[in-house]
Parts: structure tokens; C-alpha cells; sequence
């Protein structure tokens, strides 16, 4: 379930519920009003603080941005705090049934968010590409690049003024990884290929990236071919 799919399924289960426990008030005799007309019946005091609840929740859930959703992760915790902290007037000050009935719908809605989620975070686009579209991406980094089977600081010309050089080491602890795929990102970049001495080659998400060596050379760039990375366990 992507972040989008997941907020539409948040908004889509809290309105229901309301049209539901809406539609069960608007059925209880006098409108849940005991006899007096001035006090509300046991079944009303245990039907509206639930759809009220729920108001509440949809209100915390639809301000968030459907253009401008976090990812998933965060998304999952911004729901399930809509769930546990969403208030309104309506929602405080409630006496012991309607505390009880309003914390049994927020149990109810946090456990609906947890089963969504309980198939784990999506793992996001690779796809392995054809020997066609290997051979193609080698093409087109060896007109912009000047790639072959290896790249600077490897190469017998002088390493360009522009092209970062590190040790490897400094992208086998996470934050390397990430600030790499955070300076793709800053300037546009989706989804990356990843191009292997061995084994298979791939299209990408840029956060499954990570430009490391793994036992064979690698090489990533992007559609746009205005950046290059390469990984090797060699030394200049």
C-alpha cells in the first residue's frame, strides 16, 4: 500500500464509520432523548460519543496533504496519532460512558491503521533490467562519462575537479548512503540504474540505493546521465 493509497484508506474507513454510527443515532427512538426531552437515553450516550470521535479523527487525518504526504513510515505515525490525540469540544468532558466508548473507537481505528500495516513497509521499484537495456545504459555512460570497465580515480588521466573521491568505508555506515541518495534527491533525481561488474543490473528506487561496493564494481547514474558514481574495492 503506497502513502497515498494508505491515506485514502484511513479517510474512506472514518467516513463510513460516521455514515454508519450516524445513521444508527438518527434510528434510536427521540432521537436518543429520554423521556424528559432534556437527557439522552444509555444506547445515545454510547452511539454519539463514537461518531464525534470519529469527526475528530477525519478532521487530524484530512489535514494532512494528499500532494505533500510523508512516507510511509512516518505517514503510519501520523495516522495512528490522529487516532490516539485527535480532540474536539465534542470529545472532552465526556462522562464514564462516553470516555469508555470514545476510547474503544480510538483502539478500534488505531488497529485498523496497524493491520494496513502489518504487511510491512513497501519495498519500493527495482526491477532487474534485459541484457538490451544493460548494454544500452553501458553505451550512453561511455558517450557521457568515458566508462569502461572501470572509472576515476582508476583511470590513467588526472582525476576531474568536480568528481568527489572517498574511501570506502565512508559509505559502508547508513549515513553515507543517505546523504548520497538526500544530494540526488535535492536535485531530482527518481529512480537510479545500478550497473554490476557480475551479476544481474537494475532500475531502481533512489532509496533502495546504495552506491557501495558489494563483492563487484558498481555504477549508478540516472536518465538525465548529468551525474555518475562508481564503486571498487581497488585502490588508485
Amino acid at each position: 500500500m503506497s502513502p497515498e493509497e494508505l491515506h485514502q484508506a484511513a479517510r474512506r474507513y472514518l467516513i463510513q464509520r460516521y455514515d454508519t454510527l450516524t445513521g444508527a443515532y438518527a434510528k434510536l427512538p427521540n432521537q436518543g432523548r429520554a423521556a424528559d426531552g432534556y437527557h439522552y437515553t444509555d444506547d445515545a450516550r454510547r452511539v454519539f460519543p463514537r461518531y464525534r470521535a470519529v469527526e475528530a479523527f477525519l478532521e487530524q487525518v484530512e489535514r494532512l496533504d494528499p500532494d505533500r504526504l510523508p512516507d510511509w513510515s512516518n505517514l503510519t505515525i501520523a495516522l495512528l496519532r490522529s487516532a490516539y490525540d485527535a480532540r474536539s469540544p465534542f470529545t472532552d468532558g465526556q462522562d464514564q460512558v462516553g470516555a469508555e466508548v470514545i476510547r474503544d473507537e480510538r483502539r478500534r481505528f488505531a488497529s485498523v491503521i496497524r493491520s494496513w500495516s502489518a504487511g510491512g513497509e513497501p519495498l519500493g521499484y527495482r526491477r532487474v533490467l534485459t541484457d538490451e537495456e544493460s548494454a544500452d545504459w553501458r553505451r550512453r555512460l561511455q558517450r557521457r562519462w568515458a566508462l569502461t570497465d572501470v572509472w576515476h580515480p582508476l583511470l590513467p588521466d588526472p582525476v576531474p575537479s568536480d568528481v568527489l573521491v572517498l574511501q570506502e568505508p565512508c559509505m559502508w555506515e547508513e549515513h553515507g548512503s543517505a546523504r548520497v541518495r538526500q544530494a540526488l534527491r535535492d536535485v531530482g533525481t527518481g529512480r537510479v540504474v545500478e550497473l554490476r561488474e557480475s551479476g544481474p543490473d537494475y532500475l531502481l528506487d533512489l532509496d533502495l540505493v546504495t552506491t557501495r561496493y558489494n563483492g563487484a564494481e558498481g555504477v549508478w547514474s540516472d536518465d538525465s546521465l548529468t551525474w555518475i558514481a562508481y564503486a571498487s574495492q581497488k585502490g588508485p
